[in-house]
């Protein structure tokens, strides 16, 4: 069984992974612009700020926006390259070791840390929603998902029943994802009563 999972190209793994780069770099990019845009144009508000609810511009100025002293977006321009490139070689055959789709996953651990950190400020203190933020969140959530499994699949811990069981779960990523984004709703409901503004 275990050669079965491992031998299969996963080809749903890296169209999801050239997906999810390209919506959350273009997402990284447009909260760039915005920022420059600002940057050049002080007081200007940003084209995603839709209400004192929905905004882009209380985060991007904010310390939150530029956490190690640029602007987070720059973070994204960077790093969503990364599954982009993965998943063009995916398709086009390549092979990883697991040391590979170990540092691989941990870039999604940590990318997934910040933003569960920066959903927290957003909501617990900037109280605001920002609509490209909320673009990335979209597709890290369901990516740290797809890629955990996958490096289990593809034996980064040893184990035939765990590359079993990780290929078993690959089809309850939608419904993992709909669960994570289900809190997050209810989580900006409870705190900024989002239902009221509109």
């Amino acid at each position: 069984m275990s050669e079965t999972v491992t031998s299969r190209r996963p080809v749903i793994v890296a169209i999801w992974l050239i997906f999810a780069g390209v919506v959350g770099w273009w997402a990284a990019f447009s909260l760039t612009m915005e920022r420059f845009h600002q940057l050049q144009n002080p007081g200007a508000a940003a084209s995603c700020d839709i209400s004192v609810l929905v905004q882009c511009s209380a985060n991007l100025q904010s310390t939150q926006g530029a956490v190690f002293g640029f602007p987070n977006p720059l973070i994204g321009i960077a790093a969503w390259i990364a599954p982009i490139v993965v998943g063009v070689a995916l398709l086009a055959g390549a092979r990883f070791a697991r040391w590979f789709w170990a540092l691989f996953w941990l870039g999604f651990a940590l990318a997934l840390t910040f933003v569960i950190w920066l959903i927290a400020q957003s909501l617990f203190v900037l109280a605001t929603l920002c609509p490209w933020c909320m673009v990335t969140w979209s597709v890290v959530i369901p990516s740290f998902f797809v890629v955990t499994l996958h490096v289990l699949r593809e034996g980064v811990i040893p184990g035939a029943r765990v590359r079993e069981v990780a290929d078993r779960l690959m089809v309850w990523v939608p419904l993992m994802t709909i669960v994570a984004f289900v809190v997050v709703a209810v989580l900006a409901q409870v705190r900024l009563n989002v239902l009221a503004q509109f």
